[in-house]
């Protein structure tokens, strides 16, 4: 078995502790060109055999659906591109194998880490200790400030993928395949759960679990629907609900603090918020949780005022802690080539062990 215990290789960029400060390259920010101009971002979509024949609108809500129907349309309008250059309206039919871009001016975007570490290097894969903060992939907000975008500077032309999801505000553990191939064979283990991932999650209250002990928690998830709440990302318990995803944690007490406590998280399933929700739905939610543990008002000022900046100490004062106290503590999975187990392991970062100790 190859394993690592939180030792970082050499090309680790910089230290966790240093993750506050890079909003820019060097003086320039870096949505900004060298003349100080916004660079433009592209977007490209082949179309896929699937929607063949889908109007053009339809087409795009299905790949970008954080978009309005609106704000497809001005997109089709001011920024599309169609086959060969051709512009295209937005009742136009699309075809398997159209090429389809879109460009677009780059934004400021809200400042996180550019930094991260490298946990384990292999000529098949890595595993990047990700910076609490840092998105995994692009968003509305968020394009130069992902760890994929990062990736392909650091890494150009070696078909880095990322195999699973962490959330922007979840430290640790991230394995990146390196080519097709083995990403191929690492997002196989995934899905067919062969990988064992364990979280450390500093949680509300004193749960009354006997120490060390594992309880489970099998309690099937789902979309909260309009009478439960207005945001289309919170997961709540779902017993008896047709569209309910099987979910299930094990989690175990490691230390406890008074107010808080320290559990250790092993998901059995890999359901959307699903060790935030399980967690929540306990009556221990994840300490700086602003959804879970603060609820919906509370998560959609925040998101309100963070484009804007949102300073460390107002988030502090508000929610406890500036992110989720949830750190992806390890992970163990087959190696893609010889299939014998891999160990990982990331500390736990300095913001949360400021609170533990």
């Amino acid at each position: 078995m190859v394993t690592t215990r939180s030792s970082k290789v050499n090309t680790q960029v910089q230290g966790q502790d240093d993750e506050d400060n890079a909003d820019v390259d060097g003086d320039v920010p870096v949505h900004l060109d060298e003349n100080g101009q916004p660079k433009i971002i592209e977007i490209r979509f082949i179309v896929e055999p699937d929607f063949h024949g889908y109007r053009l609108d339809h087409y795009l809500k299905r790949k970008i659906r954080r978009l309005s129907r609106t704000r497809i349309q001005e997109v089709i309008r001011t920024q599309l591109e169609g086959p060969s250059g051709r512009r295209m309206k937005a009742h136009s039919p699309v075809q398997a194998g159209d090429k389809i871009v879109i460009r677009r001016p780059a934004r400021a975007e809200p400042a996180c880490p550019r930094i991260f570490g490298v946990l384990m290097e292999d000529p098949d894969f890595i595993v990047v200790d990700k910076p609490a903060g840092l998105p995994v992939h692009a968003t509305a907000r968020y394009y130069f400030h992902t760890l994929t975008r990062l990736l392909s500077e650091k890494y150009p032309g070696q078909g880095m993928q990322i195999a699973h999801r962490l959330d922007r505000e979840t430290s640790g553990c991230l394995v990146v395949a390196r080519g097709k191939e083995a990403a191929s064979r690492i997002k196989s283990a995934f899905e067919k759960r062969h990988v064992e991932k364990t979280y450390l999650a500093l949680v509300h209250g004193d749960p009354p679990w006997p120490d060390q002990a594992e309880i489970t928690i099998d309690v099937p998830l789902a979309l909260a629907d309009e009478t439960v709440s207005r945001l289309k990302i919170r997961m709540v318990p779902a017993v008896g609900r047709p569209d309910a995803l099987s979910a299930t944690t094990r989690v175990r007490v490691v230390e406890r603090h008074g107010r808080y406590s320290l559990v250790a998280c092993r998901p059995i399933t890999g359901r959307q918020h699903q060790i935030r929700a399980h967690l929540a739905a306990m009556g221990h939610p994840i300490v700086g949780d602003k959804l879970y543990a603060h609820g919906d008002e509370a998560f959609a000022r925040f998101c309100d005022r963070e484009p804007a900046g949102v300073s460390t100490a107002e988030v502090e004062a508000e929610f406890g802690i500036c992110r989720q106290a949830l750190h992806a503590a390890s992970i163990r999975f087959p190696h893609p080539r010889t299939g014998l187990p891999v160990y990982v392991e990331s500390p736990l970062p300095s913001d949360l062990r400021k609170i533990v100790s």
